[in-house]
């Protein structure tokens, strides 16, 4: 593919590039680029945002371009501060190493292992002497670190910043330069890091590399960054019903924005939302099992939710106290789904008409109930369980 033909498809999706010119110039160097990503295991687990840029990785892979997969093992026990109000918590270097081995195993569900380099940056900065960290800090100023907008926010706010902190950007920069990156990816929020990267390459007299930053994907609540300590992830290992029912559960609002971000196209405007939601849905459980495990959830929830045929289907089962229905609810949702809903939430679900048993409408969130072990209480459009 020709150097503006790899660039006009390359920037699709993407929110800044520094710069255009700069890619272009190095997409037609005529050799495959060396694109870094680099991926702190800080959880077991990766989520749908995580994939968004690893899909960005593996569009480059396509166009004959070496994905270079950094797995922060050193970073890790720093914790990045990127967007953070307080100081993260350490975590052991057992903890992390542990974690190092399921993103392995999940990047490559999106990845070509075949070109992909997969390194840790404890292999530079395990052996490193302390006399080596001190030249390493010597190359960027206190006001440089301190230019991070998180970091004068803590300081407005007193809050405060601790000297580890300091070193995570300067330590991001320089696996830049130990792996020679041509283009590195990154959320929005990591652009200060990769610019760090720049400047140390410069230094070193390196090519600096192209900074490429791609929207933060907002959480299952719509407004937050995707997050597993906040609860609003999808996660690339979780079952496929787990997948699929989060998604049918995102607002249309949402819904419009995942279309770009995880399908790379524009929603329809005509199409109808619970359609389209399914699709969406359906497609993320492909990309990440299969096609015949995104067909059989798609004829489950169909048979489930669709057809309203809910007491042949295969639902959680779940023994209630003998309380009144706001009760059962909020222990439902926190039992069987692991979901936290208020009194509030649930009493609006009941007031609107959306808990049903046996497919009649319960109204009042006062009422106790005689429930009997088969019946089937449904809780919204997406979940519905079957008393024990």
């Amino acid at each position: 593919m020709q150097p503006d033909e790899a660039l006009s498809l390359l920037k699709q999706g993407s929110a800044q590039i520094i710069s255009e010119a700069e890619l272009r110039q190095k997409l037609a160097l005529g050799r495959p680029l060396r694109v870094k990503l680099g991926v702190d295991p800080t959880s077991p687990d990766l989520h749908l945002g995580h994939a968004l840029i690893l899909r960005k990785l593996r569009q480059f892979q396509d166009l004959g371009h070496e994905a270079i997969l950094i797995i922060g093992d050193f970073t890790s026990m720093i914790g990045d501060p990127s967007g953070r109000s307080a100081t993260r918590p350490q975590l052991s270097r057992d903890e992390v190493m542990a974690n190092a081995e399921t993103y392995r195993e999940q990047a490559f569900k999106v990845l070509d292992p075949a070109r992909t380099r997969l390194v840790s940056n404890g292999e530079w900065f395990e052996p490193m002497k302390f006399e080596q960290i001190i030249r390493l800090n010597s190359m960027v100023t206190l006001q440089q670190m301190l230019q991070r907008e998180d970091f004068r926010d803590r300081i407005d706010r007193r809050q405060p910043i601790h000297a580890h902190e300091i070193q995570y950007p300067i330590m991001q920069g320089w696996d830049s330069v130990m792996v020679q990156a041509d283009v590195e990816l990154g959320g929005t929020d990591q652009l200060f890091n990769i610019l760090v990267g720049r400047d140390l390459q410069k230094q070193e007299g390196q090519p600096q590399q192209v900074v490429f930053v791609l929207p933060i994907l907002e959480g299952l609540d719509g407004s937050k960054k995707m997050s597993k300590s906040l609860g609003n992830y999808v996660g690339l290992n979780e079952s496929p019903s787990e997948i699929f029912g989060k998604l049918m559960s995102i607002s249309d609002e949402l819904m419009v924005r995942y279309y770009p971000l995880l399908l790379g196209k524009l929603l329809d405007s005509n199409a109808h939302p619970l359609e389209a939601k399914k699709h969406l849905a359906s497609a993320i459980v492909e990309t990440y099992h299969s096609r015949e495990t995104a067909q059989k959830i798609i004829e489950e929830w169909n048979a489930r939710f669709s057809e309203k045929r809910l007491s042949d289907a295969d639902l959680p089962l779940f023994l209630p106290g003998n309380d009144d229905i706001t009760s059962i609810v909020v222990s439902a949702y926190a039992n069987a789904f692991k979901l936290t809903k208020s009194r509030a939430d649930a009493r609006r679900l009941i007031e609107q008409g959306s808990i049903q048993l046996d497919g009649e409408k319960l109204r009042d969130p006062k009422a106790v109930l005689s429930l009997r072990p088969g019946q089937v209480l449904r809780l919204d459009k997406t979940r519905a369980i079957r008393i024990g």
